[in-house]
């Protein structure tokens, strides 16, 4: 018989529960939960950034032919009509015709084209756009930014690499004017 009661009940209470399994499966996944979850939310977080880069990509491209191609210069196409065009390729992935900027820059040669960087040392967007679609023979460059939203900044992941919680998605096309009547 044990000197005190108390403490039997306590060793066979604690013997119960070193043996008792039900509920291991719900620990072990709270353990685990939280870098699943980061790890989760950071593969969606990369693949929703990817698929909205394409497709700023793709729609630059698309949209650059009007330039090259002298349909711009002929319709004599402003910059918010050159957007609307590049915006209507855009549906449904952001907000074009808030976000996205368009800068179109041309030359005779490629040495005297410009680029300014679009983020700073202190990660803040620095574009200012312009939109010159050049003449017949030029070399242009068209660059479109938006700055995409970043979903989930915490958790130790953050795929923004401006100071407010965005990255920005770049789309560029360079080429050459085709001869013609412009």
């Amino acid at each position: 018989m044990p000197a005190h009661p108390s403490i039997s009940i306590a060793a066979c209470a604690l013997h119960r529960f070193r043996r008792d399994r039900n509920g291991v499966a719900a620990i072990e996944f709270a353990f685990i939960a939280a870098p699943f979850l980061t790890l989760m939310f950071a593969i969606i977080e990369t693949a929703l950034a990817l698929l909205a880069s394409t497709a700023l990509e793709t729609a630059t491209q698309d949209t650059a032919r009007l330039i090259m191609t002298g349909q711009a210069q002929m319709s004599e196409m402003s910059a918010a009509q050159f957007k609307t065009s590049l915006c209507t390729r855009l549906t449904g992935m952001m907000d074009c015709e808030n976000g996205v900027d368009v800068d179109v820059q041309s030359s005779q040669s490629v040495s005297d084209i410009k680029l300014q960087k679009p983020i700073d040392d202190n990660g803040n967007y620095t574009v200012t756009p312009e939109f010159n679609p050049g003449r017949a023979g030029d070399i242009v460059v068209v660059r479109t930014f938006y700055q995409w939203p970043v979903f989930v900044p915490g958790l130790g992941f953050n795929a923004g690499n401006l100071n407010n919680n965005k990255r920005l998605l770049v789309g560029v096309a360079t080429f050459r004017n085709e001869p013609g009547p412009f």
